[in-house]
């Protein structure tokens, strides 16, 4: 059957998640315990900020491994499928949970504002926010790869997560060390850039995820290389129905082409599995359906 090549995982994918989620769970545990214990000592709204988004980063690390291991198991009685379906619902806990960190980091802030702000002395701040800027650059980077080797959109929603810390980070250590050397309402307006930060990404997070699971179809430069391939393929004439939508993080495709009406079944037949084969191969792609006419008919 064709869909235990989409949903049963290979070795090496099996690997790259793994992977993934160790970098992702090991990578927020350890940011998250510094910068709370950093913040609590230095009372620096701004990393108090950026330690809430870590906090609810292993929060989303920990769903985000449990969602994975569910969305890989292969198709069952159930989910004739396979479940890769529940891989977006992991992107929209990443998102729900991201959206928690920006309100705390909102609310902290608007505190501390109306409070008049408070002058933190940016040393130890300012190590643990540059440190956590780099550790995040980099899971951000390898992230990102294995969720384009994978096509995978919750690890993608979190190599994203980890590009978003990085801009809130180095926002945080801008506030903190304008604090003490311009105004003291520079920590809390630092806070309030976290969170600004934090928002936009769950905004685009929540887009991406949400057109998987409501069936959104594909994107006009992905529906062009889809005829392309197609008639690439040796007695097709031309694609005159093309319809895709997500089912879960990949498409499903549903396309009529023409051929000459005088081949034998036979030759419609393998014309249509070529076209199949050729379109499965691409990395958004999970099903093909083709129907077969001949030349003249729409």
């Amino acid at each position: 059957m064709r869909w235990t090549r989409n949903y049963t995982p290979q070795p090496k994918q099996d690997n790259l998640y793994k992977e993934a989620m160790s970098i992702t769970l090991g990578g927020n545990i350890l940011l998250a315990v510094s910068k709370s214990i950093v913040a609590y000592l230095s009372g620096s709204v701004a990393l108090y900020a950026d330690a809430a988004n870590s906090v609810s980063d292993v929060v989303y690390s920990m769903l985000m491994v449990f969602g994975l291991y569910v969305s890989q198991r292969p198709p069952d009685i159930s989910h004739p499928q396979g479940h890769s379906r529940f891989e977006p619902l992991v992107g929209l806990m990443v998102t729900a949970s991201m959206a928690y960190a920006g309100y705390e980091a909102a609310r902290a802030s608007y505190e501390r504002f109306v409070s008049g702000g408070l002058a933190v002395d940016p040393g130890l701040p300012a190590v643990i926010l540059l440190v956590s800027a780099g550790i995040k650059l980099l899971m951000y980077f390898r992230i990102r790869w294995i969720a384009k080797q994978l096509s995978s959109p919750a690890i993608n929603t979190s190599a994203q997560d980890n590009l978003s810390d990085v801009m809130t980070s180095t926002a945080a250590f801008l506030g903190a060390l304008s604090s003490q050397y311009i105004h003291p309402l520079a920590d809390p307006v630092g806070g309030f850039l976290v969170s600004l930060w934090i928002f936009r990404a769950v905004l685009r997070a929540a887009r991406e995820n949400l057109g998987f699971l409501t069936g959104a179809g594909a994107d006009q430069v992905l529906r062009e290389q889809l005829v392309h391939e197609a008639i690439q393929v040796p007695g097709v004439l031309r694609v005159h129905h093309l319809m895709t939508e997500y089912a879960g993080p990949r498409l499903v495709v549903d396309l009529h082409i023409n051929v000459k009406g005088t081949m034998t079944l036979n030759e419609a037949h393998d014309i249509s599995d070529q076209v199949i084969a050729r379109l499965e191969i691409l990395p958004d792609v999970d099903r093909v359906y083709v129907h077969v006419e001949p030349e003249g008919f729409d």
